[in-house]
């Protein structure tokens, strides 16, 4: 039987040992306070808002620390918590309402006019999340003045869902992946091996709760192994480089944006970070000079891979091999099966592009609501990713691009993250992506935006390119911006930059 009741067992071994802070105010919160204060939602919860197992309810706000005491409250009811994206418009708020129909809305201040015009059909129950100047009650106040001191029995299995977490929608509207109990333990599991992460181990995290990195890359292994974990309520690369050498943190999660603007940061190379193992990175290949960068600061860095229907932590590659494989994810990590697979699902040999499918018990359940999605996404037991990736002749493998980002070029197939790699290894180059975009002669020709770090010119870059890539693979346009339009997790949004090619 895998053990479910984590906060019960730290609150046992280490009451005293500090669970969370709030690195915004300070306050920290012991894995004994940890322990009562999600029994004492728990009864909240139930008393005044009858919540049950099975029950949905959802949240819109930022991190703040009650939202990791709900989170673990709900747990004992085995109620279902449905983070919301608080940068969504009206419209895609309305959606993730409608679907996931919860009991209960939490939300804050500045995101009660959203609140209010939900749909007259969802009418659920709502509550204030943090006091404000009204009289109206919040879940923060109630939660402070909560008398049960009583344990409230943690009545989940394994099998039951714990959190709907929706994906950011890129093909449509936004989908609600079913995360149970056993995924969050499995995919802990694979990331404490992966990452050899102990008690002694601290972290701080920025991305949001509504992103399975905010919960699933580190919080949720570190509260497993009774570790520390310090909470931002945004990015801020200045704090989390003060707060990552103030606490000793061991490890580092970002994406290569976050990183590279931590590595600008006057104070990146003022602190003292000799704490932190490496730094684990996601969402895209990191640039080699940047790697190069944060290596010659003495933390090494990690390339992952992850998503949200089968956990963040799905391939690691070691920290040693971050140059010599410069662009791979690595390996599959523990408990994981992983295939190369062509559109008839027979699997491919090395250095062949094909799908990556994956089977292992951090799967997600399913889609919320969505049976032909979940039925078109999990085949026997292989969950299908729609990343297209190889494997060289060492084992490891590389992402190649989304099944749907590939163009094809007077027949030829190009992979836009081979490109844009090439094109970020100019010096003068800081960001790059690549779309395919219709042409009369090709049919498909590539597009490169461009945000540069010194004047270039679109000859400089066609120069480059020929030296690194085939003709067919070099992009016809160059369009030079400040940035790029990003998701809240960093990665660049292709669909926004394909709408105004």
């Amino acid at each position: 039987m895998v053990e479910l009741d984590w906060l019960k067992r730290w609150k046992t071994y280490s009451p005293k040992s500090i669970a969370i802070k709030d690195g915004d105010t300070g306050r920290e919160f012991s894995y004994a306070d940890f322990y009562r204060l999600a029994n004492q939602g728990a009864h909240l919860l139930h008393r005044e808002f009858n919540i049950r197992k099975g029950d949905r309810v959802a949240v819109l706000a930022t991190n703040e620390l009650e939202y990791v005491f709900l989170f673990f409250a709900l747990q004992r009811l085995g109620a279902i918590m449905v983070p919301v994206n608080f940068r969504l418009t009206q419209r895609e708020v309305n959606h993730i309402i409608t679907d996931s129909s919860p009991k209960l809305v939490l939300f804050q201040e500045a995101y009660r006019d959203i609140v209010k015009n939900l749909p007259a059909s969802a009418q659920p129950q709502r509550l204030l999340f943090q006091k404000s100047h009204s009289a109206e009650k919040s879940f923060s106040e109630l939660l402070e003045k909560e008398a049960h001191l009583t344990d409230y029995s943690f009545i989940p299995e394994e099998s039951d869902p714990v959190m709907i977490l929706y994906t950011s929608g890129t093909t449509g509207s936004p989908k609600g992946a079913i995360l149970n109990y056993k995924m969050l333990f499995w995919n802990s599991i694979n990331t404490t091996f992966r990452l050899n992460i102990s008690q002694s181990d601290s972290t701080v995290i920025f991305l949001p709760f509504f992103h399975t990195g905010g919960w699933n890359v580190l919080t949720t292994p570190f509260i497993h192994r009774g570790a520390k974990v310090v909470f931002l309520k945004k990015f801020d690369a200045d704090q989390i480089l003060q707060l990552s050498a103030d606490e000793k943190a061991t490890i580092l999660f970002g994406v290569p944006t976050t990183m590279d603007m931590m590595a600008r940061s006057p104070k990146f190379s003022s602190l003292d970070l000799s704490s932190l193992r490496y730094a684990i990175v996601g969402g895209e290949p990191m640039p080699l000079e940047l790697i190069k960068t944060w290596d010659k600061k003495g933390i090494p860095i990690r390339q992952g891979y992850g998503l949200t229907e089968f956990g963040p932590n799905v391939f690691s590659l070691n920290e040693e091999d971050a140059l010599r494989k410069i662009g791979s994810i690595g390996f599959p990590n523990f408990y994981i099966e992983a295939k190369v697979v062509d559109n008839e699902g027979r699997e491919l040999g090395e250095n062949q592009v094909g799908e990556l499918i994956l089977r292992g018990p951090m799967c997600m359940q399913g889609y919320w609501h969505n049976e032909k999605a979940t039925q078109e996404t999990i085949k026997e037991g292989w969950l299908y990713t729609g990343d297209l990736v190889r494997r060289d002749s060492e084992g490891y493998f590389y992402v190649v691009g989304r099944k749907k980002d590939m163009f094809i070029s007077g027949g030829e197939n190009v992979y836009p993250p081979e490109v844009e790699q090439i094109l970020r290894s100019h010096p003068d180059v800081l960001e790059a992506a690549v779309i395919g975009v219709p042409d009369d002669k090709w049919g498909e020709v590539g597009k490169a935006f461009i945000v540069p770090g010194k004047e270039i010119s679109s000859e400089d870059l066609h120069r480059h390119c020929l030296q690194n890539l085939a003709k067919f693979k070099i992009p016809k346009q160059f369009v030079f911006m400040a940035s790029l339009p990003k998701g809240d997790s960093g990665k660049v949004l292709k669909r926004v930059l394909a709408e105004n090619a």
